[in-house]
């Protein structure tokens, strides 16, 4: 494995991993503040979000670097 793959806290994980360590870490209500997507906000669900994420790379950029400093 080259040593790129294995500094990135993304390799292997999935957007729906990603998504549900998300909000056990801040919650839905703080997620929601953090990255304004309405999906979060309003009646917020994994299903939901993950659809939403899927179609909008903008909003998946902003939830993966979310996730990046967390990480560290």
């Amino acid at each position: 494995m080259s040593e790129q793959k294995k500094n990135d806290p993304l390799h292997g994980k999935t957007l729906e991993t990603i998504l549900n360590e998300l909000v056990a870490h801040f919650g839905w209500a703080e997620l929601g503040y953090k990255i304004r997507i309405n999906c979060f906000v309003s009646d917020p669900s994994i299903k939901s979000s993950l659809k939403f994420l899927r179609k909008t790379p903008w909003a998946r950029k902003k939830v993966e670097d979310l996730y990046i400093t967390i990480c560290k």
